[in-house]
């Protein structure tokens, strides 16, 4: 697999992750968990943005 697809499949697997723990973390009033999700979300968005210019890089 290319490292371009393999980091946008990661990427939006970490967004679903984070929504995730941030929806779970508002649900049980924990602002520490809802706070990792956000995180881990935007790590998520970029992350596949990294591999959206890795495939526009390999064109």
């Amino acid at each position: 697999m290319k490292s371009s697809i393999r980091d946008e499949a990661e990427g939006k697997l970490h967004q679903a992750k984070g929504k995730l723990k941030e929806v779970i973390g508002k649900a049980i009033n924990n602002p520490e968990m809802e706070a990792e999700g956000k995180v881990e979300k935007l790590g998520g968005n970029v992350q596949e943005k990294v591999g959206d210019v890795k495939k526009a890089a390999e064109k």
